[in-house]
C-alpha cells in the first residue's frame, strides 16, 4: 500500500470520528484494522493509527483553521465526508513536512472525487486554495 492508500485509511478513521467520541477512537480503531477487507502489514498499520493520532491531536486547531478561513461556513455546517478530507488535508499541509503543499491539496481533492457528492471536489479545493491565500 502506497502513501495514497494510507492517506485513505486515515480519512476513513477522521470520518468516523464524527460518529464516535474521541475516547472511543482506540477501539474504533481496533475494530477498523478486524475488518476482513482491509489488507494491511503491520507497519502499514503503524503508519495509518500514527498518521490518525497525530492529525486527530490537532483537530481543534484545524478546526479553527478551517472556521476562520471560510466564510459562510463552519465546520458545523460542512458535510462529514468533506470535513474529513479537509482536516487530513490541513494536518497534511501544516503539520506533515513529507507532504508537498499541492500534493495533500490534490490528494484531498481525489478523495472527495472518489468519496464526495458531485460537488465535493470543487468545493474542498477552493477552501484549500483560500487557505492557501490566507497565508
Amino acid at each position: 500500500m502506497g502513501r495514497r492508500g494510507i492517506r485513505e485509511q486515515v480519512f476513513k478513521l477522521l470520518f468516523r470520528v464524527e460518529f464516535n467520541a474521541m475516547e472511543e477512537m482506540e477501539e474504533q480503531c481496533q475494530l477498523f484494522f478486524q475488518d476482513d477487507d482491509l489488507q494491511v502489514s503491520e507497519k502499514e498499520e503503524k503508519q495509518i493509527t500514527e498518521k490518525f493520532q497525530n492529525a486527530s491531536a490537532k483537530l481543534e486547531e484545524i478546526d479553527q483553521l478551517l472556521n476562520d478561513t471560510v466564510e459562510g461556513w463552519t465546520t458545523s455546517r460542512m458535510g462529514k465526508v468533506e470535513l474529513a478530507i479537509l482536516r487530513l488535508a490541513v494536518y497534511e499541509m501544516k503539520y506533515d513536512s513529507q507532504i508537498p503543499e499541492g500534493v495533500a491539496i490534490n490528494e484531498a481533492v481525489e478523495l472527495a472525487k472518489k468519496y464526495g457528492q458531485d460537488e465535493s471536489s470543487k468545493f474542498v479545493n477552493a477552501v484549500l486554495a483560500k487557505l492557501v491565500e490566507a497565508e
